[in-house]
This record gives structure tokens, C-alpha cells and sequence, in this order.
């Protein structure tokens, strides 16, 4: 029994914010965290703790693409649909519950979509239930999860996108790829059609572990190190945070800049 009892000693300190950046005039990016026990949501820009339960944490970014205001439409239709099928959910395994609920946001934004003025619109994700001590995710597109370890960062996800399987394949280069042109382009996103295939991933996560998601527009100006180099340098997360934001809007903020930090701790 002493296993249950540590994972209910065990919390998250969360802080998570969105930014439009310094071009566009509109934000179509969008993020949740939420307590999927007991509803409590995280207001942006604040810092929420929280005890991590068995039915788990949900973080959540979400970034949308489609003309006018269809991207920001369905960002917020996906990360809203996320929290409601898994608060909804009735299955007991984290890992299945998750990826029924990407499908069924999926559907929604797809549905949603075939409105004339929302045509085309769809969303990147990356998605995590933290329960007990394990961190379940999900990705859709090319939003990311890092992991930061001790002094190390690691990248959770794989974007799926077409300089990714160039890479994969050994006709691009690391380097070429950041360059690219076409880096942007993505090889699947959520409402571009009926059926999608979620990328899952399961993590052990420690006591001191942070997690990081973040949407393209932070990732693509600011090096992975330097992420790292953030999170160790300051103590609170809010700090970081703010930090990494302005260093991706000092480089040009073509894009809009979303970022999740959280922190497993040891509850007192």
C-alpha cells in the first residue's frame, strides 16, 4: 500500500501562459490545465497547485491554423472538448481515455469545420494526464513535450511534419531542417479529417521533474538548451516563463508563443 500512499503525497505546481507575439494581430493559440478530479482549472499567467490524483492532471496546448478566425475557433474547440470527454470519461485506463478523447475532439473540430466560414480550419495538440507518477501524452501535428531532468532536457515528442520525415529518412539534415521553408508544414492536425492517428507516450516521472509544452511559435526561436538553461536558472516557473517568452518575441514573434511549465514535487 505504501506505492498509493506516495502518489497521493506527490503535486504539481503549474504555470502557463499564451502570447500573441509581436506580428499578428490575433492569437490562435490556445492552452488548459485542469484538475480532472475536482474541475479546478489554471488561470493564465498564475501559478495552480495541485495534488496529483489517480484520475490525473490535464495540460494541454493547442495551436490553430485556418483563415480568419477560424484557427483560434478550433484551438479552443479542441482543448475545451479535451477536458470535457476526459472529466466524462468512465475508463479506468489513463492511456485509452486520452486517445478516445483526441479522437472525439478530433471529430467535433472536423464536424465544426464543415461550416462554409470555418472551412479548412484544424489545430495542432500535445496533451498530458499526469497520474500518480506517470505522465501520459498525446501529439497531433508539431506543438511539443520536453522533459527536464537534473540538468538535462529531453524532447518527449516527434513533430509530425514533413522536414521531421526528411529527416527521419536521412535526406535532411538537423540543420537543413531549421532552415527549411517547408518546416512549417505539418503531416496531420486535429479537424482535418474524420479519423487521426494519435501519438502516445508514457513517461516515470521523479520528484523535481518539469515538463514542458510549448507551441511551435516558442520552439521554433528558442533552442532546447536554452529552455533548460531557463527553467534551472529560476526558481519559480513563472520567471522562466516570461523569459522564454520574451527571448521568442526578441526574435522576431512572427508566431504566436503558448507555454506550459509544471513541476512534480513532493507535497508536504
Amino acid at each position: 500500500m505504501t506505492h498509493n500512499h506516495q502518489q497521493e503525497t506527490l503535486s504539481l505546481v503549474v504555470w502557463g501562459q499564451t502570447n500573441v507575439g509581436i506580428v499578428r494581430g490575433n492569437n490562435e493559440d490556445a492552452f488548459v490545465v485542469a484538475d480532472l478530479k475536482t474541475g479546478h482549472k489554471a488561470v493564465p499567467d498564475t501559478l495552480f497547485v495541485t495534488p496529483v490524483s489517480r484520475v490525473g492532471v490535464l495540460l494541454a496546448v493547442s495551436d490553430g491554423m485556418g483563415g480568419a478566425s477560424a484557427g483560434e475557433v478550433a484551438s479552443q474547440l479542441v482543448v475545451d472538448a479535451l477536458e470535457y470527454e476526459l472529466s466524462a470519461s468512465r475508463d479506468e485506463v489513463v492511456q485509452h481515455a486520452l486517445k478516445d478523447a483526441v479522437e472525439k475532439a478530433n471529430q467535433l473540430v472536423w464536424e465544426t469545420s464543415r461550416q462554409q466560414d470555418l472551412k479548412g480550419m484544424g489545430a495542432t495538440l500535445v496533451a498530458i494526464v499526469i497520474s500518480g507518477t506517470d505522465a501520459h501524452v498525446a501529439s497531433v501535428g508539431d506543438s511539443r513535450v520536453y522533459l527536464i531532468r537534473g540538468t538535462a532536457i529531453w524532447q518527449v515528442t516527434k513533430d509530425q511534419s514533413y522536414v521531421e520525415m526528411l529527416v527521419d529518412s536521412g535526406a535532411m539534415t538537423r540543420e537543413q531542417a531549421e532552415q527549411s521553408r517547408f518546416r512549417n508544414v505539418i503531416l496531420q492536425a486535429m479537424g482535418q479529417s474524420p479519423e487521426i492517428n494519435v501519438a502516445q507516450d508514457k513517461i516515470e516521472l521523479q520528484s523535481g521533474d518539469v515538463l514542458l509544452l510549448c507551441s511551435d511559435g516558442l520552439s521554433g526561436k528558442v533552442r532546447s538548451e536554452e529552455m533548460c538553461q531557463s527553467v534551472l536558472s529560476h526558481a519559480s516557473l513563472a520567471d522562466a516563463g516570461h523569459e522564454l517568452i520574451a527571448r521568442a518575441n526578441e526574435r522576431g514573434g512572427e508566431d504566436n508563443i503558448t507555454l506550459i511549465l509544471s513541476r512534480l514535487t513532493e507535497a508536504n
